[in-house]
């Protein structure tokens, strides 16, 4: 059961980047950059997977995720709760839980054998769905899984992460132009103001981390090679 009141949005925003770096879920390392998917360098990386091995930690997050959809989607917004593969499942699972909706989940791609499918669970024609993962970065990964729930003859408007970059101006205009508003708890900015509040890194490297989010691209074009 959702709380009936819950902290401000920026309170959650810190509340969660508070939570990300107790577990240690937040990784900075300008001297030795980290390399992204897209196989750019970045002195932060993030593992918001870890927190499903913290059930205290886990319930606050998606208490406070429920209560930002409700709050900026709508009271009775959605029908159907949809997980990407694989991150995405088990918040799309609690989320589920916590707003007494059906759940499903989006494959990367189809099957390839069996009934070949891309949704696991049941869809059906006319449902409004809420694509729930674990993070954004530039919101271009979320759009082949909006596009397989439409397939269905589902909509789908909103995706909710727990984490949102909040670094690359074009995000949002990528999700709007695919008609997808994007909910989050936190993002970079959130987590760079907390670790300076709690000294967790040092002067150095919080200096280079906010180097990199104020012009990523510019520092990842840098360092390339």
């Amino acid at each position: 059961m959702l709380p009936a009141a819950y902290p401000p949005k920026e309170e959650i925003a810190r509340l969660t980047a508070r939570m990300l770096l107790e577990i240690k879920a937040v990784h900075f390392n300008a001297d030795k950059p980290f390399t992204l998917a897209s196989g750019l360098p970045s002195p932060t990386y993030i593992d918001c997977r870890k927190l499903i091995s913290y059930p205290r930690i886990r319930s606050t997050l998606m208490d406070f995720l429920a209560c930002t959809v409700l709050r900026e989607a709508g009271f009775e917004a959605f029908d159907n709760i949809a997980g990407g593969e694989t991150a995405g499942i088990p918040f799309a699972a609690m989320m589920a839980e916590r707003l007494g909706l059906p759940m499903t989940y989006v494959r990367k791609k189809p099957k390839g054998y069996g009934r070949n499918a891309r949704i696991e669970g049941v869809m059906t024609e006319g449902q409004r769905v809420l694509l729930v993962e674990d993070l954004t970065t530039d919101g271009g990964s979320k759009l082949s899984f909006v596009d397989a729930i439409r397939d269905t003859g589902a909509s789908c408007g909103h995706t909710a992460v727990i984490f949102y970059y909040g670094i690359f101006p074009e995000t949002v205009k990528t999700l709007g132009d695919h008609g997808v508003q994007l909910h989050h708890l936190c993002s970079w900015w959130d987590v760079l103001q907390e670790a300076r509040a709690q000294e967790a890194f040092d002067t150095a490297t919080l200096r280079e981390v906010e180097a990199f989010l104020t012009r990523p691209r510019a520092w990842q074009d840098a360092r390339k090679g």
